[in-house]
């Protein structure tokens, strides 16, 4: 590997949380959380987190097919800020953003990514970044719509 887009590993990478060595899918959903609590905190409320979560798709989008392009690979492990922007629709999805809220988009986004059911899983199709992403926004906005409506019954 020659050289390195620098800026697109960064963001492909999530600032380094695709690096780890176990799960680090998981590991890049757990950034975009721990990101998103001090958000929250600074008054981001579900709207903020799913115009955050659009805006990112494109830069994400970029940084992915580089990354992908550059490592020789389709769908890099390495690369997790498909995670971020999933994980952040997926807070779109929470009446309330709060510790229980975030705890269960958590866990909902990172079930729907891994099981990736119909359609998410036709997504990855897509060439380059944009297959890379996209699987993600789809599992994101189907994991917001669930917890949309089960927090009507757990909040």
């Amino acid at each position: 590997m020659a050289s390195r887009n620098r800026l697109a590993w960064t963001l492909g990478t999530f600032f380094g949380s695709g690096f780890s060595p176990k799960a680090p899918g998981t590991a890049g959903s757990l950034a975009a959380i721990i990101l998103a609590w001090p958000l929250a905190e600074l008054g981001l409320d579900r709207w903020g987190f799913l115009a955050l979560g659009i805006v990112a798709i494109f830069p994400a989008i970029w940084s992915a097919g580089i990354v992908a392009r550059e490592s020789g690979r389709k769908d890099p492990q390495i690369v997790v800020v498909d995670e971020v922007v999933g994980q952040w629709i997926t807070l779109a999805g929470a009446p309330r953003i709060n510790w229980r809220s975030m705890l269960i988009a958590f866990a909902l986004f990172r079930a729907f990514d891994i099981l990736k059911p119909p359609p998410v899983r036709n997504f990855e199709r897509l060439e380059g970044g944009t297959g890379i992403v996209m699987d993600d926004v789809a599992a994101g906005a189907m994991a917001a719509l669930v917890l949309f409506a089960a927090g009507w019954y757990l909040y």
